[in-house]
Formats: C-alpha cells, sequence, structure tokens
C-alpha cells in the first residue's frame, strides 16, 4: 500500500512539474504600414477594431515602441536578426525583379547563415511557422524562409505582389498554390470620369489572401495543438492596393464621404477608398479574433503568449489612401518612410493570462529588435550577439529588472538618406544626407513636444555632439552601394 502511494505522489508530481514547466506557445502578428492610431485602444475613432482593442484590455499596450526601420523589408530583417539599421544587413526596399508574375523576383534575400528569431525558437524545441508577407527573398535564394528557421511558410514571398490582396497564386513551402483569381494589372489607372461600377470590379476576385492566410493559421494551430510552436503572423492589411471582400466594405459604405479612386497615384482602383480602407484594417481584426477563440477552444488560451505590432508607420497618401481622414499617426508627425515619430513608432500589444496583468500601459521605450532577446529569456535559449534588450520583465511585472536602452538609433538610405536618435526624451534627426552628409541635426523634446514641432538643437550644442559621436559608433558600412549614404567612399 506505502509502496503505491509513493509511485502514485512520484506520478502526480512528475505531472504537475512537467505541466508547470510546459513551454508556452508564442504568436507574433505583423500588421503592414499600420499607424500608430489606427487601432481603437490607440485612439482611433472611425475604424473598428474590438478583437485588438480586447487583446490591450487583457494585456499590456506599450505606448514608447519602435521599428527598427519606416519600410517593410529593413524593419522585417530587424525584427528577424535582433539588429538595428546601422548593423543590418538589410536596410532598404531593394527591389528585384518585376510586377508581373513571370517576373517575381523579391527583394535583396537574407543572406546564407542568418541567425534569426525562428533559429532561436526551434534551438528551444518549438515548431515555427510563417504565415503571411516574407519579403526576405523567394525560395530558390539564400533568404527562402525555410532556411531561417521556419518549417513551414505561407503566404507572399514578393512584396510586389502584396500589392494585389486577389494575386493569382500564394507560395506554400516553396511551392506555387494557385488561387481562384485572375491576373491583375494592379498599378493600371482608370480613365479619369470613369463612374461605372463594373470598371471597378477588375480589382477583385474570389480568393482573398488575408483570408486563405487566416485558414492556414488556424489550421497550423489545431495540428500544433500540442505544441509548443511559435507563429509569426506577417499579414498585410491595411497595406495598398485598397482591396477587401465586399462584406466587410459594406459594414462602411455611408459612414464617410468619399469619392471613387481609379488609380491617379498607383495601386488599384476603388468606388470607395475610405470605406474600403477602414474595411481592411477590421477585417483583419477579424481574423485576429478568430485565432482567440480557437486558443481558447483549443484550451491553449493561458499557455499562449500573443503579441501585435506593425512594420512601420502610415503609409503615405498615395493609392486611394486618406490617412490625415482617420488620423492614422494619432497627430504624430510623419509617415511611411520618414525617421518622425509617425513613421517609426508603432502599436505594441502583448497578452499572455496569468503572466501578464491585464489593463496596463507602459512607456518603456523599446524596438522591435529587442523581440530576440525576449525570446532567448522566455526559451533560456542564449542568443548571438545583437543589439535587443529583452522586455519580458516589463510584460511579467519584474520592472525593477528591466534593463533600458541608453539610446535609439536609426538610418535609412531611402527618401534622401535619414538618421534619427532616441535618447531619453531628446530626439535628434538628419534629413537630407545624401545631398549633403553633414546635414545640421534638428532636435526635439519628444517629452513636451512629441509631435516634434520645434527644432530645440541651436539651444542644446551638447546633444549635436552626443549624437553625431552616437551616429559615428552605431553606423556599421552598408554591404551596397545604394545605401551607404552617411560615409560613402565613391
Amino acid at each position: 500500500m506505502r509502496i503505491n502511494l509513493i509511485i502514485y505522489l512520484f506520478f502526480y508530481c512528475s505531472g504537475v512539474f512537467a505541466q508547470k514547466a510546459k513551454k508556452p506557445n508564442v504568436i507574433y502578428i505583423y500588421a503592414d504600414d499600420l499607424g500608430y492610431g489606427e487601432l481603437g485602444c490607440y485612439g482611433q475613432t472611425k475604424i473598428r477594431t474590438p478583437n485588438l482593442d480586447k487583446l490591450a484590455v487583457e494585456g499590456i499596450r506599450f505606448t514608447q515602441h519602435y521599428t527598427g526601420a519606416p519600410v517593410c523589408a529593413p524593419a522585417r530583417t530587424m525584427l528577424m536578426t535582433g539588429k538595428h539599421s546601422g548593423h543590418s544587413y538589410i536596410r532598404g526596399n531593394y527591389e528585384l525583379g518585376g510586377f508581373e508574375d513571370h517576373k517575381e523576383g523579391g527583394q535583396m534575400p537574407l543572406p546564407e547563415g542568418a541567425f534569426t528569431i525562428a533559429d532561436l525558437m526551434k534551438k528551444a524545441g518549438y515548431t515555427t511557422a510563417a504565415i503571411g508577407k516574407w519579403g526576405l527573398g523567394m525560395s530558390n535564394t539564400t533568404g527562402d524562409p525555410n532556411k531561417h528557421g521556419f518549417d513551414y511558410f505561407y503566404g507572399y514571398l514578393d512584396q510586389k505582389q502584396a500589392h494585389n490582396f486577389y494575386p493569382t497564386h500564394l507560395w506554400e513551402n516553396g511551392q506555387w498554390d494557385t488561387l481562384r483569381n485572375a491576373y491583375i494589372k494592379v498599378h493600371e489607372a482608370l480613365p479619369k470620369d470613369e463612374t461605372n461600377p463594373a470598371a471597378f470590379e477588375k480589382f477583385k476576385g474570389k480568393d482573398y489572401s488575408l483570408t486563405k492566410m487566416a485558414e492556414k493559421t488556424l489550421a497550423y494551430i489545431r495540428q500544433h495543438k500540442d505544441g509548443p510552436f511559435f507563429l509569426y503572423l506577417p499579414y498585410t492589411g491595411p497595406h495598398l492596393s485598397l482591396q477587401a471582400p465586399d462584406e466587410a466594405v459594406n459594414e462602411y459604405i455611408g459612414q464617410f464621404e468619399e469619392q471613387p479612386y481609379r488609380g491617379e497615384r498607383g495601386y488599384a482602383s476603388t468606388l470607395y477608398p475610405r470605406s474600403t480602407y477602414a474595411a481592411m484594417i477590421t477585417y483583419m481584426d477579424k481574423q485576429v479574433g478568430r485565432i482567440m477563440a480557437l486558443l481558447k477552444e483549443l484550451g491553449l488560451d493561458e499557455n499562449t503568449l500573443v503579441m501585435f505590432s506593425s512594420d512601420n508607420g502610415a503609409t503615405f497618401d498615395a493609392g486611394g489612401a486618406d490617412t490625415h481622414f482617420f488620423n492614422s499617426v494619432a497627430g504624430l508627425r510623419g509617415r511611411k518612410q520618414d525617421l518622425y515619430e509617425g513613421g517609426i513608432r508603432e502599436p505594441f500589444i502583448a497578452r499572455w493570462p496569468k503572466k501578464i496583468k491585464g489593463g496596463q500601459t507602459t512607456d518603456l521605450v523599446s524596438t522591435q529588435y529587442d523581440l530576440m532577446e525576449t525570446l532567448a529569456e522566455l526559451t533560456g535559449i542564449k542568443a548571438p550577439a545583437n543589439d535587443g534588450i529583452s522586455f519580458l520583465p516589463t510584460l511579467t511585472g519584474n520592472k525593477t529588472q528591466q534593463k533600458k536602452h541608453p539610446y535609439l538609433y536609426f538610418e535609412f538610405p531611402e527618401k534622401g538618406g535619414q538618421v534619427a536618435v532616441r535618447m531619453g526624451n531628446w530626439k535628434g534627426v538628419k534629413s537630407n544626407m545624401k545631398k549633403d552628409k553633414d546635414a545640421k541635426w534638428e532636435i526635439y523634446d519628444l517629452k513636451t513636444d512629441e509631435k516634434e514641432t520645434t527644432d530645440v538643437s541651436s539651444q542644446h550644442p551638447e546633444l549635436v555632439k552626443q549624437f553625431e559621436l552616437i551616429l559615428k559608433k552605431e553606423h556599421q558600412s552598408a554591404h551596397i552601394k545604394e545605401w551607404e549614404f552617411i560615409d560613402p567612399k565613391f
């Protein structure tokens, strides 16, 4: 009897400890060109995002979180590798190939041997998947996501293909997955006086890419419910083109004054540009809701860390988008392609029941390339040298253990060549450095001037010197001429 009791207690306790030690699933959702102010929990009043707002209520919301770069490919590279833009291998959108299917060439690929967050999670015993937009190389290059730690990939490999939400195909582990859509020349404008609704129908199809991504996501979660799994979901909303399922657009038609967009500034034409833009965000929010409902259904809810952010600021006003109307950057200066706050400050929400106390807001100055160190601390796997600092202590309420960046460094070779530094509440920005590599620093006090309206550089020559020293310390020469604007040798 006593021996049986001992055996029972042994196996019972072993089960308890195993349950306590069970690794959490991790889901990182990465929106595309979603501005800082485009969620209800960040002040949006015209666009409905109930599921993401609920995520914020049940978790923690960051108000001083930054991307590594203000456009797609470099931001994704920095998220994946933990490097800031002075050290990153990819620093701009370097396009290869063309828009047509037979010219699909992607962007500059990640190099062979680049260590990613997916590699780290594989080392920690996770199955890994990326579902969405990759933008870091085609499958026939060194940038193939399956060569960088992801067991499974589904979605767009080429960012240019992602300009169309009704593509002829997506990619699944390097294989072409045919969709029920005819080829669309997505940047072809309609006549200036076109009003016939039938003319706008050519920019629609049967299979909406975001729907396909959501279906693959749900299937993956069901298949790997015994975990642990790491899911990177770089969903494509609300990047242009303005395209959404009719039922999603119909939820908004009549709520805004709007005129048809006929492709005058690129991307697909649409009869209802404002309604379609809002619908794209709400539709993406609904897919997040589907994920959260499935986690609860499968009993994975409490052991899954879900995070949400966006790759860069809201789009510049092309393609029929009207981010001024929606106050998409919450009054901040700049948009996508800018190193002002509107181009690089991002929404960031994290939810993990019983680990993250709900209803929290933090002003921790943090960045997306911190994710490598955060996951390293979470899993106990040592990451290679990188530029990040784990924000896990802030997530789990151990704020006294939270280390902080002395500064954040940004450089961006496009739109004239720009550099920025955030140090405490001080922000320094240099612009048009390709024309003048000694361009003057603009300096803003973000504590009193969050919208960067008043340059106080003349009052703070000591900060100018500090920012210049940081630039020289953090910049490593780029590996291609097009990206070297700080210390060109040509």
